[in-house]
């Protein structure tokens, strides 16, 4: 599973919430995901409330779909662009996938077409890892006393019988104009999947240039979302 996610750039809260093969967290975390999902929208200014309040909507949404879901495998794409998304800084993201030394390269044109392909690809890579979905129990780090921060790295678990819990940690940042938090990258297994991403498409950007990435990518996010080795 490792490998399925270092080949998309999940960013999003949920992504890893349901990956079967990445590490372990403390006991401390003591939040389940079969409580009750919060409704209406979520509040932004603590990033550890906000990330828990996503992942147990989103899994809401997905007990109560999931006959629609496995006829119409794509309406995960649906969810995760409506649930998911409003809490990712995708721009963000899609800049940091760019690169500072391919940035002088790029137009503000080419920049601009660039991100909200990429948000696409990101929708269609959490809608894909999302048909792993089997209800696993996921617990959350508590809320912490913050000062000055402006990136957090906040830790979940997921928990299933018979092995050891799953570590991710996902990296969350304040906006400064608006102080809001939204996530931008995940880390498993002490491996940043932005950072994995950025490398994989820094020298297709520096060769072929960022059009060329865009087009690669919106091709692969139109892609249909596929139930494979009996995931449904």
């Amino acid at each position: 599973m490792i490998k399925i996610l270092l080949t998309v750039l999940p960013l999003s809260i949920t992504t890893s919430l349901m990956a079967k093969e990445m590490l372990s967290l403390p006991q401390e975390l003591t939040t389940i995901y079969s409580q009750p999902a919060s409704t209406g929208r979520i509040d932004k200014k603590d990033p550890y409330l906000m990330i828990e309040k996503v992942a147990k909507k989103t899994f809401k949404r997905f007990a109560n779909e999931q006959s629609a879901i496995q006829e119409t495998p794509n309406l995960l794409k649906t969810i995760v662009s409506e649930e998911l998304m409003p809490y990712i800084d995708y721009k963000y993201s899609a800049y940091k996938v760019i690169g500072a030394q391919n940035f002088k390269q790029t137009t503000d044109k080419e920049r601009k077409a660039f991100v909200p392909v990429f948000r696409d690809y990101l929708i269609a890579s959490y809608a894909q890892v999302f048909t792993l979905y089997k209800q696993q129990k996921v617990t959350f780090e508590p809320s912490k006393t913050l000062t000055n921060e402006k990136i957090v790295s906040v830790n979940t678990a997921v928990l299933e019988p018979g092995r050891d819990p799953i570590n991710i940690s996902f990296r969350v940042r304040k906006n400064k104009k608006t102080n809001e938090w939204k996530a931008y990258d995940m880390v498993a297994e002490g491996v940043s999947l932005l950072d994995s991403k950025q490398a994989e498409l820094s020298s297709i950007i520096r060769q072929k240039g960022l059009p060329h990435v865009t087009e690669m990518l919106k091709e692969k996010s139109s892609k249909d979302i596929v139930f494979k080795n009996g995931n449904n």
